[in-house]
């Protein structure tokens, strides 16, 4: 009880903090051209009674002045703020010492200088810190001022939500996506999670633990029933520590459907998942240790034992932690991978995962004789660790890859990213034939059948992928298809990776699309897909290139493609903030911006792909469908949206 109450007046305390913000600073912000693209903000503010303002206080650390925020990346602040009088000094014993503050009311002026476009609205923000005896607060005010001369905003609600669009019924409802189908596809992450955890399994951080902590279980319990009890309850916490890492998400979902595919599309967090990757795998390879600070271990392990339910749970979080250096890099995966299919995706991968690691410690307490035939710790981890070293920078590129398709930078061509994965095949082939020696290895050391096994398997793979630079008919390796860049993403001159080939047939804005549609009298597919999408890659180079429906798509419908992910800048006046059905504001900045609220307010959906057909009149002719593997099923889908809109 005393517990909760320190947690109920924690609350309490942040809530009173939250509400006092408003309070403590009241502003007004106008905004005044002084020259071409330069303006000059200024800002009345009044301080609350008895508290102060910090001005420049250079000595201190982290105290920052008042600072306009704007929200447009080319308004940049010219010169330093001004203020309409002088700062007064005073003994602060926050900081136990002199600082210079400002109190009553103040005016502060801020030129701005804008490159570019200059929007008819300025967004931002004024930052502040402010005091009173030993309470302190930062403060943070939004405002939207005028900008004289700016492009007036063309863009409204119409352009995102369309009403005679009803998803719920459509005039046809062949097609139906069932729900035994999205189980299916939890079921399928599941199972990806759980061969993660299994990899995981063999990793030095992981195996050598197997039989340490189930000994431990059966000689600090007092009978075997008490061990398997015990063993039971530690592979549950670990399913557990594993499921509840993506409550947060859950959360963050009812922010905003689709931040999940912003997260796992964002070029940033690519790239730091490229970098991330990189520096694990040369730690992989020997050359350098990862480890979590030990304290943080310890702190867990301090708490472990058998005496109480509480003490298992603290040793299943032991595992957890020490075993991060190995699995991080699975889990990152794992991540980026399910996020964009939403949270539940991301559920199901990870509790899959932690059923892997949990599976062995629960079976061995069970049944502790087993533990004779397991293999011995020894030089194989080592090996298995190179290896998934080499795996690692295969998929370090592929994060890069997605970064650079969505930001278009034209980097990594198709080819290129063959041709660093042909290298990596061909490094790991070296190392495990023992031609390429790396850090604890040594000349002459005895190579295992099974390590050649493995040697073969990566040769046949590295030779697999060599066709993937080639400018022919075998290009298209579809054991990988979706995985690396479009095929008509190429040095060999195929740049225009949204035509598909399907030449004009394919329009990159509904607008313009469904104006066709209506002039050649065609029902309108929409492709709602993504830069980074696997399974849109795989429609497009499996499913579309079937002679049949590639025919039937480019003679019966107008095709449009959406990418929900694409980061480009829409022009300033097609920039505005939208209102959506349940009442929230989302700021539409980016072409993908656009497209992924359009999904969502339209069609309740989030994921991609997502294929709908519509006639002339914006109705939907038959239900929407997602990834569909089957040519001969989607055809079937096409052939129906097709007769629905000659017949209706």
């Amino acid at each position: 009880m005393k517990q909760f109450f320190l947690f109920f007046l924690l609350i309490l305390t942040v809530f009173t903090a939250l509400s006092q913000n408003d309070s403590l600073l009241q502003t007004t912000i106008n905004a005044k051209k002084i020259g071409n693209n330069e303006y000059e903000l200024s800002a009345g503010i009044s301080i609350a009674a008895g508290w102060h303002l910090y001005g420049s206080n250079k000595d201190i650390d982290g105290l920052e002045s008042i600072q306009f925020v704007p929200n447009y990346e080319n308004a940049k602040l010219s010169g330093n703020i001004i203020f309409d009088k002088p700062a007064v000094v005073i003994s602060d014993i926050i900081f136990n010492k002199k600082t210079t503050v400002y109190t009553g009311v103040i005016h502060v002026k801020q030129k701005i200088i804008i490159s570019g476009e200059v929007p008819a609205i300025l967004k931002g923000s004024i930052t502040a810190n402010v005091g009173k005896q030993q309470e302190f607060q930062q403060i943070e005010k939004k405002f939207e001022v005028n900008l004289e001369g700016g492009i007036t905003n063309n863009a409204n609600h119409q352009s995102i939500q369309i009403a005679s669009i009803n998803v719920a019924h459509p005039l046809n409802n062949c097609g139906i996506e069932t729900t035994s189908g999205n189980n299916k596809g939890l079921l399928a992450i599941f199972f990806l999670g759980f061969l993660g955890g299994l990899i995981a399994l063999l990793t030095p951080c992981v195996f050598p633990m197997i039989p340490v902590t189930v000994s431990f279980f059966t000689k600090r319990s007092a009978n075997h029933r008490q061990a398997i009890k015990n063993g039971i309850l530690y592979g549950i916490f670990i399913v557990l520590i594993y499921v509840l890492a993506s409550v947060p998400f859950h959360l963050l979902g009812n922010v905003q459907p689709e931040i999940f595919n912003n997260i796992s599309t964002s070029a940033w967090l690519n790239i730091i998942f490229f970098i991330i990757f990189i520096v694990f795998s040369i730690s992989f390879f020997g050359y350098f240790e990862i480890t979590l600070p030990s304290s943080i271990a310890s702190k867990a392990d301090a708490k472990s034992g058998l005496t109480s339910v509480g003490g298992i749970f603290f040793m299943a979080l032991t595992l957890v932690i020490v075993s991060f250096s190995c699995t991080g890099p699975i889990l990152g995966s794992l991540l980026v991978g399910s996020l964009s299919g939403g949270v539940w995706p991301l559920t199901a991968g990870l509790a899959g995962f932690g059923f892997a690691l949990a599976l062995p410690f629960t079976l061995f307490a069970v049944f502790p004789n087993w533990l004779h035939a397991i293999p011995k710790s020894g030089g194989w981890l080592d090996t298995v660790k190179k290896v998934l070293a080499f795996i690692e920078v295969a998929l370090a590129f592929k994060f890069l890859s997605n970064a650079d398709l969505v930001m278009h930078w034209g980097l990594i061509k198709r080819e290129i990213f063959f041709a660093i994965w042909i290298i990596t095949g061909a490094g790991l082939t070296a190392y495990l034939f023992g031609i390429l020696r790396l850090p604890h290895d040594y000349k002459g050391m005895k190579i295992s059948a099974g390590r050649k096994g493995v040697g073969v398997i990566a040769l046949a793979f590295t030779i697999y992928l060599l066709p993937g630079i080639t400018n022919t008919q075998y290009a298209n390796l579809q054991l990988l298809s979706g995985f690396p860049p479009p095929l008509n993403y190429s040095i060999y001159g195929g740049n225009d990776v949204m035509k598909k080939g399907l030449e004009a047939n394919v329009i990159n804005n509904y607008q313009k699309a469904l104006q066709m549609a209506k002039e050649q009298h065609k029902p309108l597919l929409i492709d709602f897909t993504g830069w980074a999408c696997v399974n849109c890659r795989k429609m497009e180079e499996n499913v579309w290139t079937k002679p049949e429906v590639y025919t039937f798509i480019k003679t019966n419908f107008i095709l449009v493609s959406l990418y929900v992910d694409d980061k480009e800048k829409l022009p300033i006046n097609q920039q505005f903030t939208y209102t959506t059905k349940d009442g929230k504001e989302k700021d539409i900045v980016t072409v993908g911006d656009k497209w992924a609220t359009f999904e969502a307010e339209n069609f309740n959906q989030v994921t991609q792909p997502l294929y709908v057909i519509l006639n002339n009149n914006e109705q939907v002719v038959n239900t929407p469908i997602g990834y569909t593997s089957s040519a001969k099923e989607y055809k079937a889908w096409l052939q129906c949206g097709l007769n629905t809109f000659l017949n209706k």
